[in-house]
């Protein structure tokens, strides 16, 4: 039954470990922009932004992923020996990439706080639908569970991803249209 409470615990913590990076990336964005406003509006929002990105950066986010990452070796037991589950090794490459993908976001957050804005909105938000991937690739994994169906899956992310890329060009031109 102990099981099932970390399973539980672990879909909870994996939800709101994404919730965190999804919108951490949004804030990264929105503080971007605010750069081109004047200056007393600038440094209003640049200062909220920073405020915002640190308490869901370090209240939520953070904490989410250490907790993720405690919890999803405890369930490892359940499918030994590992050579058996060809999708979970690939999950758990997926979810290496993932926490790559996090030590980014902490390292974009770190340049924003000291006011280094390397990053256009648009590269931002291209960055921001990497999580959508890796949410994706991992939720097929874990449902099929089944080494040939993770091929169609493949298939499917990456027509997938250019959809979303298609997506955010035309995102882009209506937002121009209308500026």
């Amino acid at each position: 039954m102990s099981f099932f409470y970390l399973k539980a615990l672990h879909i909870v913590f994996v939800t709101t470990w994404f919730a965190g990076l999804f919108y951490i990336v949004r804030l990264f964005i929105y503080h971007t922009e605010a750069q081109e406003k004047e200056d007393t509006e600038r440094r209003i929002l640049s200062e909220q932004f920073k405020i915002m990105q640190r308490r869901l950066w370090f209240g939520i986010t953070w904490p989410s992923a250490i907790i993720t990452l405690i919890l999803g070796p405890s369930l490892i037991h359940a499918f030994l020996p590992l050579k058996d589950h060809a999708w979970l090794i690939t999950k758990l490459f997926f979810v290496g990439g993932l926490f790559l993908y996090h030590l980014s976001c902490h390292h974009i957050y770190k340049k924003l706080k000291n006011n280094d804005f390397k990053y256009s909105p648009t590269k931002l938000r291209l960055w921001n639908e990497v999580a959508t991937i890796f949410l994706v690739a991992i939720i097929f994994l874990v449902v099929l569970k089944d080494i040939v169906h993770m091929g169609y899956g493949l298939i499917g992310l990456v027509i997938f991803t250019m959809i979303l890329m298609f997506a955010i060009r035309v995102y882009k031109s209506i937002r121009l249209k209308n500026n």
